[in-house]
């Protein structure tokens, strides 16, 4: 598998992730206009799926990555390694169910919805199937049958938007229900969950003790890893709430979810990278060329966030229309959230030192002193400054666990990154991102064309910098 293997796989799943993402971007005027910022019920959306996230991290437990590394290792058998994993974790996530069903009230009512178990236990419920969907799924990947995987993510979708928009474009007298966002995700999970059939016969399960044993020994310190980097995203989100005492709270965390979502073109390209760039590591890394391919796809995967950042700021004035109008206070952190997902994409490019070589607790310290950082920077300015702060903790956390990563991994699995010239795409984003900004406000009284006509012409220069200077050579190539 080359690099051109890699961006054809890429695209598959990048035109799954990307266009389901901007398919999910519909809901988000859809709840943005149904629910009033000032009812909190977007931040309880926004609350409750922050927990999830870090639920799935946990109720997953670093197997998605262990089953790769295992079944490409020699000497082990892919269909046994499968079968361990898919027990592992379905019983995993079948205890967990369990566990919240019995004890729902006071898991609700620590978290603040004691008026509402049942969206707490749709919601894990939820979660559950999610985590035992990600074997399956990461089966698939491991097969390379990157359409089947794609289409079953866009069907999900679709199925989730069109239930929304039959209950949310529907009248209700009394005002919507924010809880039907769970229902009906829980109902689309449950639907998707028996499509995998398929990929949950034809072999004999066996679940094998010992590599069960070898196989958590990997994963626990991933684990880690996960729960730090998923907090990383979701820690502001999940302390808002006791953080800002404030009646507006709610609202608040409101906002700036519904902003953040403009900022997720950044998620996209990362998730569509590293579903495809995750086997491509495990299966280079026996190549003599490894490191410098390694090297070059940092380099490219740097040039296209950037370009993807520029774009978004560009036509901010375009994109904001995606969230309601009482939702647009929040806009001014959609750079900052940016930032810390190109950080964070930076971050998951050097993390594969450490898995290579076997030293995955490496990645639980770096990720660790990532989220410390970004709990503290919450902890410690969100009372002051509100969600401005939740947005720069990010950067820092992914700062802090990005540096870290590159410095020690330069001592322990060098790899000789061009530095210089990503070091000049960068500046150039920088100077054109300032651009921006300044001529807005001495362009746009005249006409409000004139910024929207100005930032295309950066993004072409900068589109013309790429095509000349790494486009070209690799065509040569």
């Amino acid at each position: 598998m080359n690099l051109r293997s890699l961006a054809k796989e890429t695209a598959i799943y990048g035109l799954s992730s990307i266009i389901g993402r901007f398919l999910n971007y519909l809901l988000v005027p859809l709840y943005t206009a149904k629910i009033a910022a000032a009812s909190g019920g977007y931040g309880v959306i926004t609350n409750v799926y922050a927990y999830t996230a870090l639920l799935l991290v946990i109720l997953t437990y670093g197997m998605e990555t262990t089953f790769f590394r295992y079944a490409n290792k020699e000497g082990h058998d892919p269909k046994r390694v499968y079968s361990t994993t898919l027990i592992s974790v379905g019983c995993s996530s079948l205890l967990f169910i369990l566990i919240i069903l019995t004890f729902i009230h006071p898991i609700t009512c620590a978290m603040g919805y004691a008026d509402h178990p049942a969206y707490i236990a749709a919601m894990a419920v939820t979660v559950a199937l999610d985590a035992f969907q990600c074997i399956p799924f990461a089966y698939l990947r491991y097969q390379k049958k990157a359409l089947r995987f794609a289409s079953l993510k866009l069907l999900f979708i679709l199925l989730n938007i069109a239930l929304n928009l039959i209950y949310f474009l529907s009248p209700h007298p009394n005002g919507v229900d924010a809880g039907y966002v769970f229902y009906i995700n829980l109902l689309c999970t449950a639907f998707i969950t028996l499509l995998f059939l398929p990929e949950l016969r034809g072999f004999r399960y066996v679940f094998d003790r010992s590599l069960w044993r070898q196989m958590l020994a990997y994963a626990w310190p991933i684990l880690l890893l996960g729960i730090a980097g998923i907090l990383n995203q979701t820690a502001d989100k999940i302390l808002y709430p006791f953080l800002d005492q404030s009646p507006e709270a709610h609202a608040r965390l409101g906002i700036y979810g519904a902003a953040s979502k403009i900022a997720m073109i950044m998620a996209m390209i990362t998730q569509a990278f590293r579903y495809a760039y995750e086997p491509f590591v495990f299966s280079k890394a026996r190549d003599r060329d490894s490191r410098q391919t390694y090297a070059r796809a940092m380099k490219f995967f740097i040039i296209f966030t950037l370009l993807a950042f520029l774009a978004v700021v560009a036509y901010i004035d375009i994109l904001k229309y995606i969230i309601g109008r009482d939702y647009w206070t929040g806009l001014r952190v959609v750079p900052i959230v940016m930032t810390a997902e190109i950080l964070m994409g930076i971050y998951f490019n050097l993390s594969f030192w450490y898995k290579l070589s076997d030293q995955t607790y490496w990645g639980a310290i770096f990720s660790a002193a990532g989220c410390l950082v970004l709990i503290l920077g919450n902890i410690l300015f969100v009372p002051r400054y509100g969600y401005i702060a939740c947005a720069w903790s990010g950067v820092a956390g992914y700062a802090t666990a990005t540096l870290l990563s590159y410095f020690i991994g330069q001592q322990r699995y060098p790899i000789l990154y061009p530095l210089r010239s990503i070091f000049g795409y960068i500046v150039l984003a920088a100077v054109f991102f300032t651009l921006m900004q300044l001529l807005k406000p001495v362009l746009a009284p005249r006409s409000p064309l004139l910024p929207l006509a100005f930032n295309t012409l950066l993004i072409l220069l900068f589109i013309a910098h790429i095509a000349y200077h790494d486009l070209r050579p690799l065509r040569r190539a």
